[in-house]
């Protein structure tokens, strides 16, 4: 009885090991088994459109030459003067682990002609919580300029590309978009700014499902269990937790062209230190403006694989890259300015973790700039040899910055045509004519961290604007109280 008993003990614990073998080799959806390949090839993608800016200089097609940048993700669609007549092109033109979102590509194209937010179980057609619900495919685009003021977080579906080229479009409000257990996102030229905690309440997450959601933490994206996404050309401000919070087992996500500012934890990959299938995580930071008034999380990494590429880091006040739970950072042409706080110029922090533990973490700087006494704590056995193997491509360095990110953020249309909606464009449909509510030229003032409009054509570009005035000025005047 009992060398059975022995015998039935030894089966169980073999097969404990063998369950927590499995739960370290975890392998996600959408998560790349050879991840120096996808590095190497955003690489390579760079070196092409920097070669090609460098030859369209000499030639005199003007209109080739100005448009090029040397930014591989905006020259796939910026250079066609006639963009706009196929915008899902843009799905062609990611780089990174989350260059494979489709977003709403070969889907319809679904106009947003509502702003308002009233009924998150029974959300108005025409709003766009009506149409990120949606189980099919689909091209989101927006009538005209928007303040989107949202009740509740706005939970997406699957196959949706949010893409506000054309109009000036403002997500606000009660915990933001909330991509969980979900595929095949883009998000692309939005401004997303003062998300606050909302929830406690039902919220409609499909047609066909609505559930009880409670309190969200108001980050300006949070990405819970998703993979195949990708957010490129936002602008990201003042949230109450996270501007982008990815968790829970997420990866293939690429993170490009936006611009950060006013925040203080700015980005979180992981969900804790323990949670074994954030191991899988692989996102890539590319071509983003890391801007003024930021404090640290740039970001925050716990597991996975995370690729730091021609990003511009021009402040925070305690650290830009931090860590635990041995994540492996490959940073690599950026260009990191330290504060003038000599306590702190170190860009890497490892979060409440002893030396000891951490020298092993593969942690590696290749090609950043270094400005005003910054400097980059490598660790990790070995990882030069490793990491010199893996490219047959050289990383361009961060000479090559400025151009690399001129354009980070909401686009302007400053030179170039930003596509103004209207159905013709994209071949069928009534004619929705919404070129006279767009707004002609919009920069963001970064010192303030509000908006700077210049001509609108109609009264009613003028209320949107006034909208914002007053929602950020009694967001401003709530807190001083």
């Amino acid at each position: 009885m009992f060398s059975r008993s022995c015998i039935v003990f030894i089966v169980l614990v073999g097969a404990f090991f063998h369950l927590c073998s499995a739960m370290v080799n975890l392998t996600l959806p959408g998560q790349h088994p050879f991840p120096e390949d996808v590095v190497q090839d955003v690489h390579r993608k760079v070196n092409v459109s920097l070669s090609r800016r460098q030859m369209l200089s000499y030639t005199t097609n003007e209109q080739s030459s100005s448009c090029a940048t040397g930014n591989p993700i905006d020259d796939c669609w910026r250079c066609d003067p006639s963009w706009q007549l196929n915008r899902q092109r843009l799905a062609d033109c990611g780089i990174g682990f989350g260059q494979y979102a489709l977003g709403g590509k070969g889907g319809k194209y679904y106009v947003v002609t509502d702003s308002s937010d009233h009924d998150p179980v029974n959300p108005t057609p025409g709003t766009l919580r009506y149409a990120v619900i949606q189980t099919e495919p689909l091209w989101i685009v927006f009538a005209t300029n928007m303040l989107i003021h949202l009740s509740e977080e706005l939970i997406f579906n699957s196959y949706k590309t949010l893409d506000g080229r054309g109009a000036h479009v403002h997500i606000t409000g009660g915990g933001c978009i909330t991509l969980q257990d979900i595929t095949n996102v883009i998000i692309h030229n939005i401004h997303i700014h003062h998300c606050y905690e909302a929830g406690e309440t039902n919220i409609r997450s499909s047609p066909t499902h609505y559930g009880w959601r409670t309190k969200s933490d108001g980050d300006g994206i949070s990405i819970f269990g998703a993979h195949d996404i990708w957010i490129d050309h936002c602008s990201l401000s003042h949230c109450k937790d996270g501007l982008i919070d990815a968790v829970m087992g997420s990866t293939g996500i690429t993170i490009s062209n936006n611009h950060f500012s006013h925040h203080n934890e700015v980005m979180l990959l992981g969900h804790s230190d323990d949670y074994l299938p954030d191991s899988g995580m692989q996102v890539t930071i590319a071509f983003n403006h890391f801007g003024k008034k930021l404090i640290q999380r740039m970001p925050r990494c716990r597991k996975g694989y995370i690729h730091v590429v021609n990003n511009d880091f021009t402040q925070w006040e305690m650290y830009a890259i931090g860590g635990s739970g041995n994540p492996t950072i490959n940073s690599q042409g950026n260009r990191y300015i330290a504060p003038f706080d000599r306590n702190a110029k170190e860009v890497t922090k490892r979060v409440d973790t002893e030396e000891e533990s951490w020298r092993g973490w593969n942690w590696r700087s290749e090609g950043d700039e270094m400005v005003n006494g910054a400097y980059f704590v490598a660790s990790g056995q070995g990882v030069e040899v490793k990491y010199e193997k893996a490219y047959s491509v050289e990383p361009k360095s961060a000479a090559y910055i400025d151009q690399l990110v001129m354009n980070s953020g909401v686009l302007t249309n400053s030179g170039h045509n930003l596509g103004k909606w209207s159905a013709r464009d994209n071949g069928g449909g009534t004619d929705l004519d919404a070129n006279s509510g767009v707004v002609e030229d919009y920069d963001e003032d970064e010192d303030s961290g509000s908006c700077r409009t210049h001509s609108y054509p109609i009264l009613s570009s003028l209320l949107i604007n006034l909208s914002i005035f007053l929602f950020l000025h009694v967001t401003a005047t709530s807190m001083l109280l």
